[in-house]
């Protein structure tokens, strides 16, 4: 059934109470000690639907007795598939392993549903092997199946979160938990990192749409429903075989960290926390949640990868969850005192599984149990955690299922993607959708008439989808990567070529003929974790390229509708002003065809499906208006919480919305290129004897260059670029349109980038900005590092040095082009255009 968002007041109510280590200094304190704070009564003791059992208890207790050290800290190490082969698997037994966003068996973003079930029967048999490692204990491979199963290309793929919020519907959600848990199954994966139960609070946060509201009522409900549809109902019966191991993620506060700031620092009262913060767990531990995994996040300054008092004291004891915590990518390794490859804070704060996803896990595993061993980390405690990873095993049957190829949907060819699942993501597409305008009624669309559809979303089904979509960030993918999916013009194509309409495609909107109606979808680019922090809320800011667009079809006179793709609210007060009609569509997933269904009218001329979505997050009024959300003293959106119209809706909107923002020196702000990703319009891209590769994954190499995400300060955001030979191959930031740089160039701006020497300084290495055939600026900068420095250093360089050389700044392809020398090994990050005084960048540029 719906619902409308409740009062945190009565959802309050409802609430049941009941060796290579890096050594830490001499001033860190190993052992997390035990607090004597008292956990304030408003956190619940829970009534969690799936109960001990003495039975499950006795074999946990059983196993545990016959385990070695080794084997026991091997079950707390999660390493990823790119990371540990099946030899690996067998000589440690490790408790579990991930495939990370944009990993793939056999390193193929193409793997079948085959490929995966062989990875994992694989992993499986080498885990139960006792050959090398004595134990028989079954392995568990966890995904980010985050709005369905997302990393296989074919698979159906569901609004994300936001949008699911948007609906209103915790049965719908049961639904798609429970599609997405049998196309998991289908691949031989036993486990899902999900749901995201973050209660967002300042939409500037890149990771928003993981986010299904601001209200945490709403997200209390959703968990609880999202987890019974993964594991089953305890009632009824719990982990069959088309279930799978939920994780309740992030523990706790992500979504409320200052600026929005992705793993930032939360700085709520503990009241706060729990009743903004933590009602997702409240609702999914609830109903029998099996995973929690720990934030990146701080509170009040302490890395929750590091605090006994949240993950002990509050998780386990007060809130009585017997299951396991696991940590994110690398997470441990950020809490003080510790590093990818030693952290025995986590273990002693309560963190039972190390997400160790680089080649750091052997020294880990090795520090780990030295440090049990020595006492740093106490036997007592090592046995709680692998009691916990134990636990799990036995009531999920992982020790009674038959191998991963040998499943209920392992060989079957109708699971993954097919008709019935697809035909629910259609509707969970329908239910999401806001309508925020429909002046004069314009919507539905008379399927009959001459319709024009343009924008770079209409027909993208990777755009529409957003990240975590096959690839970590959710770039790098086109059309032919979803079969049976749709975009959003195919779906309306469809109907108009059924009721005799005509429809043109025009992503640049160009047309000969003057159409009836225009409809224009536009909107984000994606974006996963940390790539999509921005710093304001206004949409295309500096490049209001969809705005012209929209004004161009204004001036001529043609209705336009407005179907806007974004993981968040944006200031679109202009784009607002120049659309007749404008749809929230957030990231709809692969079957666009469910906008079509809410859009167009039947052949009749009547609506088939009304709009029902509601804003799941406040509109801002302004771009600075963050955060915004309905706590705030001074709570005036654009758009309040909750709000859509339907076709039944009499309003109008005005077409005089404020578009009147801060004045800034326009075209001469520091434009990033790569900020943990490449920025858009930009992609990375190797170019290697006249062929151009575009990354599309974490990994690219070509026979002369090789590319590979690391981890620098947070997960994989640099790049490390290894020239294999003396080929004239070449690393770049490139885009597929021209873009005018010539305000920075004007102004005596530099190009500037961090650097990290691999393999001692180069024979050679230059950068170049390129522009066109015929039309580059090449510029050595081998004497502006520092050949003594193995850390980080920043190289700034002077644009007029590549004006000087011929760069024609008006058309830039690709603004950062790097070639080395043979057998050079670098890591970069941080590349942008910054303005700078005119003595600063000439200084930088005496090459």
């Amino acid at each position: 059934m719906k619902f409308t968002p409740l009062h945190t007041a009565l959802l309050l109510s409802l609430v049941a109470v009941g060796g290579c280590s890096q050594a830490p200094d001499n001033n860190t304190t190993v052992e997390n000690k035990a607090t004597t704070t008292k956990v304030p009564d408003f956190w619940p003791a829970l009534d969690i639907q799936i109960k001990s059992d003495p039975t499950v208890e006795a074999q946990v207790a059983d196993l545990l007795s016959s385990m070695t050290i080794e084997q026991k800290v091997a079950q707390t190490i999660q390493p990823e598939i790119r990371d540990i082969t099946v030899a690996d698997m067998r000589r440690y037994g490790f408790g579990s392993y991930l495939n990370g966003g944009g990993a793939f068996p056999n390193n193929d973003k193409h793997a079948t549903p085959q490929d995966w079930i062989a990875l994992a029967q694989k992993m499986y048999l080498a885990s139960i092997d006792d050959s090398e490692d004595g134990s028989t204990i079954p392995t568990m491979w966890g995904t980010d199946a985050v709005h369905g199963h997302n990393n296989v290309i074919g698979a159906t793929l569901f609004p994300h979160n936001i949008g699911l919020g948007a609906a209103h519907n915790p049965d719908l959600m049961k639904q798609v938990a429970k599609i997405t848990a049998k196309e998991v199954m289908a691949t031989g994966i036993d486990w899902i990192f999900a749901p995201t139960v973050a209660t967002v609070q300042d939409d500037r946060w890149g990771r928003t749409y993981e986010s299904y509201s601001e209200d945490p009522a709403i997200i209390r409900e959703y968990s609880h429903a999202f987890v019974e549809g993964l594991q089953g109902d305890p009632r009824s019966g719990y982990f069959n075989d088309d279930n799978v191991i939920s994780t309740v993620k992030h523990f706790v506060g992500d979504g409320g960290t200052v600026n929005g700031d992705d793993q930032g620092d939360n700085v709520s009262s503990e009241q706060h926390l729990f009743e903004r913060h933590a009602q997702g767990y409240v609702g999914g531990l609830s109903a029998g949640a099996q995973s929690v995994m720990a934030s990146f996040n701080s509170w009040h300054g302490e890395k929750v990868h590091g605090s006994r008092y949240l993950l002990t004291e509050v998780l386990k004891e007060r809130m009585g969850f017997d299951g396991f915590v696991v940590g994110d990518w690398n997470g441990h390794g950020q809490v003080p005192g510790c590093s990818n490859e030693s952290c025995p804070q986590a273990m002693n704060a309560g963190l039972d599984i190390y997400m160790v996803a680089t080649p750091a896990w052997k020294p880990l595993y090795e520090n780990t149990l030295e440090q049990v061993k020595t006492g740093v980390i106490s036997m007592s405690r090592l046995d709680d955690a692998v009691s916990r990873i134990l636990r799990v095993k036995v009531r999920a049957g992982l020790f009674t299922k038959p191998a991963p190829a040998d499943r209920k949907f392992a060989n079957l060819d109708n699971v993954i993607g097919n008709e019935a699942h697809r035909a629910v993501a259609r509707q969970a597409v329908r239910e999401s959708l806001v309508l925020l305008k429909n002046n004069k009624q314009l919507l539905p669309i008379r399927p009959q008439q001459s319709i024009l559809i343009a924008g770079d979303g209409a027909d993208n089904i990777g755009k529409q989808s957003g990240g975590w979509t096959i690839t970590w960030q959710g770039t790098g993918n086109n059309n032919q990567d979803f079969p049976g999916g749709h975009s959003i013009y195919q779906g309306i194509k469809e109907k108009v070529d059924a009721a005799g309409g005509t429809i043109v495609l025009s992503e640049t909107g160009e047309y000969t003929d003057k159409p009836d109606v225009a409809i224009v979808v536009f909107g984000e680019e994606p974006y996963a974790e940390g790539n999509g922090d921005i710093d304001n809320l206004e949409y295309q800011r500096g490049n209001k390229r969809d705005l012209a667009l929209l004004k161009k079809y204004k001036a001529a006179g043609i209705p336009t509708v407005s179907i806007f793709l974004s993981g968040r609210p944006l200031w679109v007060n202009p784009e607002l002003n120049a659309s007749d009609a404008f749809v929230a569509a957030w990231l709809p997933g692969s079957q666009g065809e469910g906008v079509a269904d809410v859009i167009m009218a039947n052949e009749a001329g009547d609506a088939s499906y009304d709009f029902t979505g509601r804003l799941p997050f406040s509109w801002p009024m302004t771009p600075s208006q963050s955060p915004l959300n309905f706590y705030d003293e001074d709570y005036q959106p654009l758009f309040k919480l909750g709000y859509g119209l339907s076709y039944t809706s009499p309003a109008e909107l005005a077409n005089d919305l404020n578009e009147v923002v801060a004045e800034e020196a326009s075209g001469t702000q520091t434009r990033a290129l790569f900020d943990r990703r490449a920025i858009a319009p930009w992609y990375v891209a190797t170019l290697d004897d006249g062929n151009v590769m575009q990354m599309n994954s974490s990994t690219l190499s070509t026979a002369s260059l090789a590319i590979r995400t690391q981890d620098r300060r947070v997960q994989e955001d640099s790049l490390q670029l290894t020239w294999l030979d003396n080929s004239q191959a070449k690393f770049l930031l490139m885009s597929n349109f021209p873009e005018d740089f010539r305000a920075l160039s004007d102004s005596h701006s530099t190009i500037q980038f961090d650097i990290k020497l691999l393999s001692g300084l180069p024979e050679s290495i230059s950068l170049s900005i390129e522009c066109g055939e015929q039309c580059k600026g090449e510029t050595s900068f081998v004497d502006l590092i520092d050949a003594d420095n193995d850390q980080w250093q920043t190289i700034t360089i002077d644009l007029q040095c590549f004006t000087n050389k011929g760069v024609n700044f008006a058309s830039v392809i690709a603004p950062f082009v790097l070639q080395a020398s043979e057998n050079t090994s670098i890591v970069i990050s941080d590349i942008v255009l910054t303005p700078q005084t005119k003595d600063l960048a000439l200084l930088k540029c005496e090459l």
